[in-house]
């Protein structure tokens, strides 16, 4: 089981969203406890040990921290995401 953190900045994009998307948006962070890997997620060439999942037209970044930790990095429309 992982330990899902998220920073400070993305809360506060997080509480931005639309109310319908956020709950979907936090069912896929609280899924990273499970599996940090669920289907679909990508890895960033630029950044190390860092990922991405896509919920429609939002994406979740974080990073896998070591073996147990979890970070939300960024969470924002895929325009203006990355």
């Amino acid at each position: 089981m992982y330990k899902v953190s998220i920073k400070k900045s993305a809360f506060k994009e997080l509480k931005k969203i639309p109310p319908n998307i956020r709950e979907s948006i936090k069912e896929v962070i609280y899924s990273f406890r499970e599996n940090p890997f669920p289907e679909g997620c990508k890895k960033l060439k630029i950044y190390e040990n860092c990922y991405r999942v896509r919920k429609g037209q939002y994406r979740v970044i974080y990073e896998v921290k070591g073996k147990n930790s979890i970070v939300v990095i960024k969470i924002g429309h895929r325009k203006t995401v990355y």
